[in-house]
């Protein structure tokens, strides 16, 4: 049995999708129910930098305005350029509809809205931003804000995916959720661009990054006008959402524009600029694209229709879109790479920062892995080996939490940064659907923590009732409320104290301590000591609950993860 790849060291949309068809394959895939466009609300009138604008009231008494641009469309001469600021509008704007999403290729999870699955779908004219205000927001002091930054590898998702209503409502809190470039028109690491770049930003490679800068820039200049504190920002996201945040604290663009960030299995690697610019065939540079579309001028390029671009990659078999991003461009994210800023005192935005993942992150991978789990009547999955499924996710997903928390908090906390806080999600309540059983199959896996942060449960479609049964809600929502007490007591004061039951403790550059998120008795409660690559190498080695086989699949598992320590992967698996 080869090396299994479910632990590559990027999230990658390939098993996504997989999941996903999974997902609606079992439990069907209608489309989306068109609802009525809210009526709007006069009391949701306000007046921004780019004129006046009217919203509605939504659910929980929320006040929502969606659909309000916070950048010029980035088309035409403005493709791979810095965003520029949006035009002014005259009469008031309608802010009651979601705009447009940004580019991307239609997969399981998004295939409802119409089109095939690898069909391209959305809009370049996609800058947006939503904005969520609780009731009586501006009628006293400014309240703290939460710039939510949305998942899916960087190439599909957008600002709509998830309502955080309940979260606002609840925890009388400001919610901005922002759309960014995607895919190659996000990530483009081009000498042709870089030498017609017309401003110093303009030479970057990360288009999504300037994006998600622009977008932190009119928070700044107009929240205030919906009862947000401009000094009081917390950027949140989700896997490449999280791995997004982590790219603003080493931004020096993104300097002073926001106080907290909070970054929810995220990832900490980057590309560097040779490798993304004139990497291999296969790595899809953007030198091989325009050898491929014959287009080497950045006039030419800029000129390519949004199908000729997209369809000079190669896709993996999967259908799978892979290129270079999070680029070390030295413009918008430091030549040196993401984790070397992060380890460099004042060689990031020292902030207060929450990192942390799911307990079980690599099962939501493993589901769709057919040398690991076979489908009954092609939808109803069951591991071949439970034992086995559960020491893979175990090593895998113990290795994402020391790359994506462990390693970078006490590098940040070695450099000068004492306010740093991590957690672990441990829920793994779902249920059972026939044969297949959720509970064993996915447990804590890969964003599952995102319901509870916005106490919304809704993330598997159909699913979900299955999911989060009715007899689990209870506890569910004393977790969901608990969860969102600390996420906003972070927002409000820099530290998630005991807002949301026990006392959150530090981390520190002398060990870390985790917050265990779970129901039961007991929980949320904390949890001592950090760990290391080379404790999980120990551990590997002397597991009497691997076969030597088992062992190796496992090492090669995590050499995918971890390529140059591969030898000592191989080493423990003898």
């Amino acid at each position: 049995m080869p090396p299994l790849q479910a632990g590559a060291p990027l999230v990658k949309l390939k098993v996504l999708i997989a999941l996903g068809a999974f997902l609606l394959a079992g439990c069907g895939s209608p489309a989306d129910e068109v609802k009525p466009t809210p009526a709007a609300d006069d009391g949701t009138i306000r007046t921004i930098s780019s004129g006046e604008t009217i919203g509605f009231i939504g659910e929980e008494g929320v006040m929502t305005w969606r659909g309000l641009p916070f950048a010029a469309p980035p088309v035409g001469e403005l493709r791979w350029r810095a965003p520029r600021d949006p035009a002014p509008w005259e009469g008031r704007r309608d802010a009651r509809d979601y705009a447009s999403i940004c580019p991307q290729l239609i997969n399981p999870f998004n295939a409802s809205e119409g089109g095939k699955i690898g069909q391209l779908q959305g809009s370049e004219d996609c800058l947006y931003l939503n904005v969520y205000a609780p009731a009586g927001a501006g009628a006293g002091a400014p309240l703290p804000v939460m710039v939510w930054i949305h998942g899916g590898g960087n190439v599909w998702g957008s600002a709509k995916q998830f309502d955080p209503s309940s979260l606002v409502a609840n925890e009388n809190v400001i919610v901005v959720s922002v759309q960014y470039r995607l895919g190659p028109v996000g990530w483009f690491a081009s000498e042709a661009i870089r030498n017609a770049a017309e401003t110093a930003d303009d030479a970057s490679a990360n288009f999504g990054t300037l994006d998600l800068v622009q977008a932190l820039k009119w928070v700044k200049q107009n929240i205030a006008a919906f009862g947000g504190d401009p000094d009081l920002v917390t950027i949140f996201g989700e896997s490449a959402g999280g791995q997004n945040v982590a790219t603003l604290l080493a931004s020096p663009l993104a300097k002073g524009l926001f106080q907290r960030a909070i970054i929810q299995s995220g990832l900490f690697d980057s590309t560097p600029l040779a490798k993304a610019e004139s990497g291999t065939d296969a790595e899809n540079p953007a030198s091989k694209i325009a050898e491929r579309t014959g287009a080497a001028t950045a006039g030419a390029l800029r000129a390519l229709s949004l199908e000729a671009l997209y369809g000079a990659y190669q896709l993996d078999e999967f259908g799978y879109l892979n290129f270079p991003n999070v680029i070390n461009d030295g413009v918008a994210l430091p030549l040196e790479g993401l984790r070397a800023a992060l380890a460099t005192p004042g060689g990031f935005n020292s902030v207060p920062v929450i990192s942390g993942t799911n307990r079980d992150e690599m099962k939501l991978f493993q589901v769709v892995d057919p040398r690991l789990v076979t489908n009954w009547f092609g939808v109803l999955p069951v591991a071949k080996d439970q034992k086995f499924y559960d020491r893979l996710s175990y090593y895998q997903s113990r290795l994402w939490r020391i790359r994506s928390v462990d390693e970078p908090l006490s590098a940040m906390a070695a450099a000068g940064n004492d306010d740093l806080y991590a957690y672990r999600f441990d829920w793994d309540e779902g249920g059972r659907f026939l044969i297949a059983d959720l509970k064993k199959l996915l447990g804590a896996s890969h964003g599952m923590e995102i319901p509870f942060v916005f106490d919304r449960f809704e993330l598997l479609g159909r699913l979900d009732p299955v999911m989060f049964e009715k007899k689990t809600s209870k506890d569910r929502e004393k977790l969901a409320r608990a969860m969102g007490g600390y996420w906003a007591a972070f927002a409000k004061g820099g530290a998630p104290g005991a807002a949301g039951g026990p006392d959150w403790p530090r981390w520190s550059d002398k060990g870390g301590s985790l917050m265990r998120l779970d129901t039961g008795e007991g929980a949320p409660s904390p949890l001592v000591g950090a760990d290391s690559i080379d404790a999980l190498i120990a551990d590997l080695k002397s597991d009497a609950a691997l076969n030597p086989d088992q062992r190796r699949i496992v090492a090669g598992a995590l050499s995918v993860w971890l390529p140059g320590r591969a030898a000592d992967f191989e080493a423990a698996a003898k």
